[in-house]
């Protein structure tokens, strides 16, 4: 059967840079069936899931739906529900959880200071000495989209990779409603570092876990940090790639200048170092389904053309990425640095 995720894989689609943008996510538990847009098709209220919609709607903050692996029943009673609160900036990523039996207190919180990573945001939710917000110790969080409503392709992948981990003891694994990409499929997010993967295995998984444990990051598979927009992703991972840096923390993206379809993205490493990455869009070939059942399209996605070493507190050179340079460049990235091949490209449409 052809799947939307079988036609990205046989066409080698890259990963890099395709990851939902967000620095903060608000994940609730609510089991039951979910419907293609979850906040509002389930048993979740739907006034409260337009109100959460528009409450974190230009904050930095993206509101999904999560529950554990494995059947659920049709059941409307739900005595308490798991709150997961994540920023995932570097150096000041956390994760804060609570139990709540209301859910529509969740909209007193602060979501504007939440998205920046304040949690002092979270105060105004608790409700009681058994609600108040608590420092979550446990495992990193798995997230693995499985919403078939959405796409078919995250039920069929989504579904037995969840169950697969759960059955091998990963403690911090969820079902989510939504995370982007679903011809990636199966995909997941793991917080608080924010880092999502697409194609992902259970022994993938658990190498990616092995090294967040030891404060890694496992590039292979990676679609990009959610904290940043998807130039910035790209930028990120293309740095990464380039100087062997595998430390969760150690890159910043600084800043991202221009606009599509051209962008120039200065990545700062801990102790100072920068990186100037020109970052283009174009359209991904052959046409491909980015979809299950919808019409086939070109994909718009990001190849990095150039990355420089810059010194810090120096004005960057500017990489060329003027649109004439760019068809020039894509297929010549060039590099100061002795390049391991830089392959790193990234969606910029919605994905």
């Amino acid at each position: 059967m052809s799947t939307c995720a079988t036609a990205s894989r046989d066409l080698s689609e890259p990963l890099a840079g395709t990851a939902t943008a967000a620095t903060t996510w608000l994940l609730l538990e609510q089991p039951g069936p979910w419907g293609a847009e979850a906040l509002t098709a389930s048993h979740l209220a739907p006034a409260v899931g337009r109100a959460l919609e528009r409450a974190t709607k230009g904050t930095g903050v993206r509101v999904a739906l999560i529950r554990r692996p494995g059947r659920h029943a049709d059941c409307h009673t739900h005595p308490q529900q798991r709150v997961f609160v994540a920023h995932t900036r570097p150096g000041h990523s956390w994760i804060r959880t609570t139990a709540l039996t209301e859910p529509e207190r969740l909209l007193a919180l602060d979501f504007a200071a939440l998205g920046a990573g304040d949690p002092a945001g979270l105060r105004p939710a608790a409700a009681g000495p058994d609600q108040g917000w608590e420092t979550y110790t446990g495992d990193p969080l798995v997230l693995v989209c499985t919403n078939g409503k959405r796409d078919r392709c995250c039920a069929l992948l989504g579904r037995p990779l969840a169950a697969e981990l759960t059955a091998s003891g990963v403690r911090g694994t969820w079902e989510i409603t939504h995370i982007g990409g679903h011809r990636f499929s199966p995909t997941l997010m793991v917080l608080p570092y924010g880092y999502a993967y697409g194609r992902a295995t259970a022994r993938s998984v658990q190498d990616v876990l092995d090294a967040l444990r030891e404060g890694r990051v496992v590039t292979e598979g990676c679609r990009g940090r959610s904290t940043w927009e998807r130039p910035g992703q790209a930028a990120e991972l293309a740095v990464r790639e380039l100087t062997g840096e595998s430390g969760a923390d150690a890159l910043t993206v600084l800043r991202t200048e221009g606009a599509a379809p051209a962008w120039n993205v200065t990545v700062e490493h801990a102790d100072g170092r920068r990186w100037r990455v020109g970052v283009v869009q174009i359209a991904d070939a052959p046409p491909r389904p980015e979809s299950c059942g919808s019409v086939l399209g070109s994909p718009a996605r990001m190849d990095v053309i150039g990355v420089r070493a810059v010194r810090a507190g120096r004005p960057a050179p500017t990489v060329a990425v003027t649109a004439a340079a760019a068809a020039a460049a894509v297929t010549q990235p060039s590099v100061e640095e002795p390049p391991r091949r830089a392959t790193t490209s990234a969606r910029a449409a919605p994905v």
